[in-house]
């Protein structure tokens, strides 16, 4: 099994932390950087082989993760020259993925089973599975619903949920056909595309540990959980 690890980005929203480290390889505890722990879930759960696309401070990367046999895994790169979107890396070296394979951000914390997500992938025949995770919005404020100005129904604070995209997905290589290399392509350009085709891709849904450390506050927090957490994270790594 192949997976592709989206680390090319300037992780602003991270910033101090990402001023002289690239995101994925920020601390989590005092051991682990993202990326290690996202590199050792992938080889304990059977892959073998991973790329990492790389840009921003990605000389770093490249010199952290090295050719991956230190976990037991064949890693190669492709280097991001200008800001390709989600998608964008994947089709500069779409003539070198198998036909399915893993796509997953590289500041992503989760227990998520990634080769039983790839299994499912294969076995739904769906051009991209998306690992979607439950969200609960409170809204403060009494919410109104209103029709030709008059006030049909009221709710007092609701509780919203909403299910996200967890950053991990299944692709297969056929579903990047048409899209030209060199030019961006953002995951929800792709998406709306597979819609508007009608070939609308897969859920996979999730309810375990997901923790997407985009901002300080979810670092902050991933730190924080990262004592209780790490048997789940590391489980069989």
């Amino acid at each position: 099994m192949h997976a592709v690890i989206l680390a090319g980005g300037k992780g602003v929203r991270l910033r101090p932390y990402t001023t002289a480290l690239p995101k994925p390889l920020v601390p989590i505890g005092d051991q682990h950087a993202i990326l290690e722990i996202v590199l050792r879930q992938l080889s304990a759960a059977g892959f073998t082989t991973c790329t990492i696309a790389i840009g921003h401070l990605g000389e770093i990367i490249r010199a952290y993760v090295g050719d991956g046999s230190q976990w037991g895994m064949e890693v190669d790169y492709s280097t991001e020259e200008s800001p390709l979107g989600t998608m964008g890396p994947l089709l500069t070296m779409r003539d070198r993925l198998p036909e399915t394979f893993l796509v997953m951000n590289g500041d992503v914390l989760t227990d998520l089973d990634y080769a039983d997500m790839l299994h499912r992938h294969r076995d739904s025949g769906a051009p991209l599975t998306i690992a979607t995770y439950t969200r609960k919005v409170h809204i403060d404020f009494g919410v109104l619903t209103t029709d030709a100005s008059r006030v049909v129904a009221f709710t007092e604070k609701p509780s919203l949920d909403y299910r996200v995209s967890m950053g991990v997905y299944g692709l297969s290589r056929s579903t990047l056909d048409g899209y030209t290399p060199g030019l961006p392509l953002g995951f929800d350009e792709l998406v709306l595309d597979l819609l508007a085709d009608r070939r609308p891709p897969y859920a996979y849904e999730f309810g375990g540990y997901w923790l997407d450390i985009g901002r300080p506050d979810d670092y902050d927090q991933a730190n924080a959980e990262f004592t209780t957490c790490k048997s789940l994270l590391l489980k069989g790594a």
